[in-house]
């Protein structure tokens, strides 16, 4: 009897951990249900379109190419500033070893102006070599090959006063300003491209911080006590390739741009690997899908070169505007407080002493975007208080926008030939200022930088006025936008008749919607 109520029991047991099993089963799927749509509300924009996140391969890559390219940019603005009157002693000797007699102070000053300005000239001739280096090597391998004119330069100053030759240092600067030309316009394009919409303002900012802190890095060893001395100023010179050295060695473990390899070679399967490296994860179609939309509604454009952007009604208020923002962004001056900030100073009343730690403070307020107290007698504050906040205002928009906005504003076709214009504008500017500014600092004293002022408020009016909001919104989308200011647009259906999609009456360019994505 015992024997049978025990298997009545097992039975009875059995039956009920069936029962129970299924309710069991439910609730941990409804739990997991609940996660998944948590996740899913994380991991998706109001859009419906996935986020992008910062993953190890985006931040190393954005890294890596910031400091090795970027960060030299910044360093050759300020590294002549500090050590200029050992600079400008070591011309004088040279000159008079071999001619026996010293340079006379208005022919020093234009050496002088020469050496600052040739690194911005140089930056001019690297700017026009953007479009045909980015299209034939990629983004990452112009970067690589950037390198070249961050070493060699890097030999030359270092070894010129060995070889008492101050006309060494004079070419390296035009060297290393093709250097600055390339990257200051390549890295923008790069880092762009990288990005997924979300992060693109936040790492579009990227390259000019590091120009920033390499301006600091150069007022830092520019101090006496460090190298900005008779013996440690070509050392303070030759530092600008260890940058190189190390972006050559760990770039190429990094994807090219995507775009680049889909749009460009048609290397779809690698533009996919890229992606899922970047992005983290392995379902990466819907982008590219809007890399296939793109490709197919800038058909009518096709590679577009210089003389056909400036030409082509379909970008006409994108030109303008980079033109404008470069102009405004170095002809507001800034430049030339980081060219020849100890002069500035020292015509403001600092003390000799403290010029080398009110310059330093100048920098960190660019990295920090807060002004840096400095405890000295006799200084003009006031001068000293507009400067840190001249710096602040420029390091918040004109510095680090324009970058972002030429890649958001420009399609894959248009991009390199506008970033080439981008940069020629914004190198002669820069050269300009260079060559100019001790002669009107001569002419107007403190009254020069009221000229940079008038510039800063036309800037102003035309940003305000004209420049759409970009940010979460994908090229696609940025093209439409400034389709409709140009007066144009974007079909997704084409006339068979006219293939290129280019309706010249109605100003309309079209596209193909048949074309399989």
């Amino acid at each position: 009897m015992k024997t049978q109520s025990r298997g009545k029991e097992a039975v009875v047991n059995r039956e009920a951990m069936e029962n129970q099993e299924p309710a069991e089963k439910q609730d941990a799927d409804r739990n997991q249900e609940i996660v998944e749509n948590q996740q899913s509300t994380e991991a998706f924009d109001a859009s419906g379109a996935r986020k992008g996140r910062l993953t190890l391969v985006l931040g190393l890559a954005t890294l890596v190419s910031v400091f090795g390219s970027s960060f030299q940019y910044g360093y050759n603005v300020a590294v002549i500033n500090s050590p200029s009157l050992h600079m400008q002693a070591f011309y004088n000797t040279s000159y008079f070893e071999r001619n026996g007699k010293y340079i006379d102070s208005d022919f020093l000053t234009l050496l002088w102006s020469l050496t600052v300005s040739m690194y911005p000239l140089g930056g001019f001739f690297g700017s026009l070599m953007v479009a045909p280096l980015v299209n034939k090597l990629g983004r990452k391998g112009t970067l690589l090959l950037n390198n070249i004119f961050s070493i060699i330069p890097a030999i030359m100053m270092g070894s010129s006063k060995g070889v008492k030759s101050f006309e060494i240092i004079i070419i390296a600067r035009i060297i290393i300003g093709i250097c600055a030309g390339l990257s200051s316009n390549v890295v923008p394009m790069y880092l762009g491209e990288l990005s997924p919409k979300n992060l693109r303002g936040a790492l579009g900012v990227a390259p000019q911080l590091f120009i920033t802190i390499g301006i600091l890095i150069a007022q830092l060893f520019g101090l006496r006590k460090a190298l900005a001395n008779e013996k440690g100023w070509p050392l303070l010179l030759a530092l600008t390739g260890i940058p190189a050295v190390v972006e050559l060695i760990f770039l190429p473990f990094f994807p090219e741009s995507p775009r680049y390899m889909l749009i460009q070679k048609g290397d779809e399967k690698g533009a996919k690997a890229a992606l899922r490296r970047l992005r983290g994860w392995d379902d990466v179609d819907a982008e590219i899908e809007e890399m296939h939309l793109e490709d197919q509604s800038e058909k009518a454009e096709g590679r577009l070169s210089v003389m056909n952007l400036c030409s082509f009604k379909a970008l006409r208020w994108q030109l303008i505007t980079v033109i404008v923002l470069n102009m405004g962004q170095q002809l507001s001056g800034v430049n030339a407080i980081y060219y020849y900030a100890d002069n500035i100073y020292r015509s403001a009343g600092v003390l000799e002493n403290d010029i080398q730690y009110v310059t330093v403070a100048t920098g960190s307020v660019n990295v920090f975007m807060t002004i840096a107290a400095s405890v000295a007698s006799n200084m003009s504050y006031l001068s000293i208080a507009s400067i840190f906040l001249y710096v602040i205002g420029h390091a918040i928009g004109p510095s680090p926008i324009p970058y972002v906005i030429t890649t958001e504003i420009f399609r894959q076709s248009s991009r390199p030939a506008a970033f080439m214009v981008a940069g020629s504008v914004h190198w002669l500017s820069n050269f300009l200022v260079g060559l100019i500014f001790p002669f009107l600092e001569r002419g107007l004293g403190e009254y020069s930088f009221i000229i940079f002022g008038f510039i800063c408020l036309l800037t102003f009016v035309y940003i305000y006025l004209f420049i759409p909001e970009t940010k979460n919104k994908t090229f696609q989308e940025i093209s439409e936008i400034m389709a409709k200011k140009n007066k144009v647009e974007i079909k997704l259906e084409t006339d068979p008749l006219n293939p290129s999609g280019w309706e010249e009456d109605q100003g309309q360019w079209g596209v193909d919607k048949s074309t399989k994505l």
